[in-house]
Parts: C-alpha cells; sequence; structure tokens
C-alpha cells in the first residue's frame, strides 16, 4: 500500500480541524443555550413592611363666615370673631407664629340677584383661621374644647367638612429601614418558591421600591399613622 501523498495529506488535516471546529462550535452553542434558560428563569416577589407611628404635625383651618345687610357691622363681627380665635388658640398654649389669618373675602349677594330672588343677608364676609403646630397633643385638646367657641358666638363654618389635618414628616428617617425589612421579606417568599420548584435561589435580576403610603391607622385616630412600604423583586432561579 503506497503512503499517501502530500495533498491527500493536506486534506484529511483540513477535515480534522473542521470537525474539531465544528465540534467546538456545538459545545459554545450548547453552554450558551444553557445560560440562556438560567437566564430567563425567575420569579417575582413582593416583599411589604409597616411602621404604626405618631402625626408630628397639625394643621387646623378653623373658617368662619358672618352674614347681614350692613357692611360695617359685617365687618366688624368678622374682625371681633377673629380676635376670639386667636385668643382661644393663644390660650391653648400655642405662639403667634403657629397662627395664621388669611385674607377676608366678602361676597355681596344682592349683586347678581332681583326681586324675590335676593337672599335675606345682603354680605357674607368669612376668613379662615389656621393653626400649623407640631404640637399634636396640644391641637387635640383644643380640637376637644372647640365648642366653647361656639359658646363665645363663633359659628365655625363646617360645610367644607375641613377639620385638623395630621401628618408625619419624618419619613426620610424610617424609610431606609422599612425597605430593608421588605425586600427581606421578598426574599423569604423567594426562597419558599424556589424551595417548592425544587430550583435554587440566585442573585437579584432587577429590584423595585415601589410605594411608600401614609395612611390613617383608622378612622377614629387620625393622629396615628400606618406607614407602609411595598417592594417588588426579581430573583434569578438556578438548578
Amino acid at each position: 500500500m503506497s503512503a499517501p501523498s502530500p495533498r491527500d495529506f493536506h486534506k484529511l488535516i483540513a477535515a480534522a480541524l473542521i470537525g474539531l471546529g465544528l465540534a467546538s462550535a456545538g459545545w459554545f452553542a450548547a453552554q450558551g443555550m444553557a445560560g440562556l434558560r438560567t437566564a430567563d428563569r425567575y420569579v417575582t416577589v413582593k416583599g411589604s413592611a409597616e411602621k404604626i407611628v405618631d402625626a408630628d404635625l397639625v394643621v387646623w383651618p378653623l373658617a368662619q363666615t358672618v352674614g347681614g345687610d350692613n357692611l360695617g357691622e359685617v365687618q366688624a363681627a368678622l374682625e371681633a370673631n377673629t380676635a376670639t380665635i386667636r385668643k382661644f388658640l393663644l390660650d391653648a398654649g400655642f405662639k403667634d407664629g403657629e397662627i395664621v389669618v388669611s385674607p377676608p373675602r366678602l361676597e355681596d349677594r344682592w349683586a347678581y340677584s332681583y326681586g324675590n330672588n335676593r337672599p335675606p343677608e345682603r354680605y357674607r364676609y368669612s376668613n379662615t383661621v389656621t393653626l400649623r403646630s407640631d404640637r399634636v397633643a396640644a391641637a387635640l385638646d383644643a380640637v376637644r374644647r372647640s365648642g366653647d367657641l361656639v359658646a363665645d358666638g363663633v359659628m365655625l363654618n363646617t360645610e367644607s367638612g375641613r377639620g385638623p389635618e395630621f401628618d408625619y414628616t419624618q419619613l426620610n428617617a424610617i424609610k431606609p429601614a422599612l425597605i430593608a425589612e421588605a425586600t427581606a421579606n421578598a426574599r423569604k417568599s423567594a426562597e419558599q418558591f424556589a424551595k417548592d420548584s425544587g430550583a435554587k435561589l440566585g442573585g437579584i435580576r432587577s429590584a423595585n421600591q415601589g410605594v411608600v403610603d401614609i395612611a390613617d391607622r383608622d378612622a377614629g385616630s387620625p393622629q396615628i399613622k400606618k406607614i407602609r412600604v411595598v417592594t417588588t423583586v426579581e430573583y434569578f432561579l438556578k438548578d
């Protein structure tokens, strides 16, 4: 049997190299597909955390309106009522800087009405005395005694239904801890899901803080707030 010619030898080497290249390409492609399948496997979970806090700011608008046919008398009545409200708040221990009086608003109710359509009182004069304070407990006590204003002849305007508004202003101080707790709770849910599905939990694919909600704890305690943080986290799953 004759030895292969140099030309045949080169053909054999080329064929071997091509075969090796195809095998390598297949291996790398298989590894890429395995990585793709792993990357596509993930779970989305939510975690929440809540905290009950006391409001540290109160804004209490006391709106009042007086009426009559004599403009001078109406103005004098509004000024007297404003002074009464201010004294009530000062006697409750609040400072001048915590009390703001809005500019008065005058309404001539006869300007656009005629004959029998005219209301019994021509003028309506109104303003709002607003308390803004961080002394929430003192404000609550004053609210409970607001009937004293009625006894002094001040008729507060309650048509708008606005009462004292309570707020919590230290959210940034407690938010990081709440987010950390919510994220930890989300991971617990993801770990349980992975365990139930026979997989292992990988790294974080994406995370979203979600919504921070501040609400009254209940209708009867608007000065007590419930802060709730919800996070949404996606975790990779692996075999």
